[in-house]
């Protein structure tokens, strides 16, 4: 393979969205000598199985939810096949590979050098990179930012036949839509996965070991989503665990031995079984305990609000570091990174804001969340401090179908103080996604009960219900 650089001004471990945010603004803006070493492809989890195929896949369930729905809007919409899922995976996979395309041009055009390859650390300024025919070059570095990210948790090795199962990565690397599909988990990804599978006519079997997911949401939320996937068809199984997995030799197809509420049982015929149970930093054979780098009990790399590690000259960020593990907030943790080591005394205190990040799930409905849970609300302020607006309806879209085809729309402002600053704001229902991004920019400036209730609304909308709420 061609030679590589064997000094650098910046050395990036990893090509994901942090990693990438950090090299290019390092290089273009302030003419900072870059280089990446990414194992994989270009462009992190977000890009190759992440955010990016996981909202294309989820804008397929929303078409088939539109078709199911169009009826009742008197439309006669007659299918002549069923779902080409092995059509649209194939399209999915394309995109990606323009993406990744379009990322190693962004790269060149700001004069960052890529090199595929693993890269592992020698000292505070080396590391050695093997490129993929084994070749291996030091490489010197003024300042090392590591940016691995993370991957899918393993499921415990005590449950025979756990193997047999795929994880949240391998969900992109199904080709044929399953018949049933069972999913183990209660965290975003696999709240996305069955709402997904399930609107594009798959069996589903979500297994949760509480009795709600999105646990780290607000109640209403937690509780909400809950009900409606079950109202939805998703087979909920709650207080679950998973003792045994079996695989039929002949067919492929698996059963999944589990206790529950309601007592031991199998499912049996199951197509694919997905463990989605969190994600662990990819912090392993990268030569940073050997070298310093302090790392926490969960293996995540330990940096100051800066983005400094233990080490001088290395820092870290995005997945690996564990702060708010979301592609934006990598993405701006590099950038601010960049402008305070390259662009002058005027970055000198830049960092990234971790309180108030929004976030969303593409859950069905969707959600959106900022701020404080009612019960971190409680214990922050007090609950004699605090004001809590509700609204539940039924969004105008729904407004033609029958009861039992409308789903709830739920909202819920937190404020605290005699001047009813927003400190919390959690919305579930249809456009949550769009919605919550202005409202992000309200919260994040401080706004207050009275800020809200000044803005006209916009008629008819569901977002309305959040500057009209009593």
């Amino acid at each position: 393979m061609a030679p590589i650089s064997t000094e650098t001004d910046l050395l990036v471990i990893g090509g994901g969205s942090g990693g990438l945010g950090a090299a290019r603004m390092a290089s273009s803006k302030f003419g900072a000598k870059a280089m990446i070493v990414e194992a994989g492809r270009i462009g992190g989890t977000c890009v190759n199985v992440g955010c990016v195929p996981k909202k294309v896949t989820f804008n397929a369930a929303a078409l088939a939810e539109a078709i199911h729905d169009s009826k009742a809007y008197g439309f006669s919409v007659q299918e002549t096949k069923p779902f080409d899922f092995t059509t649209f995976k194939n399209k999915r996979d394309a995109y990606i590979k323009r993406l990744n395309g379009i990322h190693e041009r962004n790269l060149a055009n700001d004069k960052v050098e890529l090199v595929y390859g693993w890269a592992r650390l020698l000292s505070k300024n080396e590391a050695e990179v093997t490129q993929s025919d084994g070749t291996k070059t030091t490489v010197r570095a003024k300042r090392i930012l590591i940016a691995v990210g993370g991957q899918p948790t393993k499921p415990t090795s005590t449950i025979p036949g756990a193997e047999y199962g795929i994880d949240s990565d391998g969900f992109f690397d199904i080709d044929v839509l399953p018949k049933k599909v069972a999913l183990v988990g209660a965290g975003y990804i696999a709240v996305e996965f069955a709402g997904m599978f399930n609107a594009l006519g798959s069996e589903t079997h979500l297994f949760i070991r509480h009795n709600t997911f999105l646990r780290n949401f607000d109640p209403m939320i937690q509780e909400g989503v809950t009900a409606e996937y079950e109202r939805l068809g998703v087979h909920v199984h709650k207080e679950s665990q998973q003792s045994k997995i079996e695989k039929d030799p002949n067919t492929g197809k698996l059963t999944v031995h589990y206790k529950d509420s309601t007592g031991e049982s199998k499912l049996e015929d199951v197509d694919h079984l997905i463990w989605a149970i969190g994600r662990t930093p990819m912090t392993k054979n990268i030569g940073l305990e050997e070298n310093g780098v302090k790392l926490d009990e969960k293996g995540y790399i330990v940096t100051d609000e800066f983005q400094n590690t233990s080490v001088e000259n290395i820092h870290a960020l995005g997945d690996v570091a564990g702060k708010v593990e979301l592609t934006p907030v990598a993405i701006a943790a590099g950038r601010r990174l960049a402008e305070r080591l390259y662009g002058g005394e005027q970055f000198r205190t830049t960092r990234v804001d971790y309180t108030n990040i929004p976030s969303v799930v593409f859950a069905h409905p969707e959600v959106g969340s900022i701020g404080l849970t009612e019960p971190q609300a409680e214990e922050q302020y007090g609950r004699e401090n605090l004001k809590i607006y509700k609204s539940n309806f039924t969004a105008m879209y729904y407004a033609m179908m029958e009861p039992e085809d409308k789903a709830p729309t739920k909202y819920k402002v937190i404020c605290a103080g005699p001047e009813e600053k927003v400190v919390g704001l959690h919305i579930m229902g249809l456009g949550s996604g769009e919605i919550l991004q202005g409202f992000g920019v309200a919260v994040k400036m401080g706004a207050t009960k009275k800020d809200l209730d000044s803005c006209i609304a916009i008629h008819p909308t569901s977002a309305e219900e959040l500057v009209t709420l009593k």
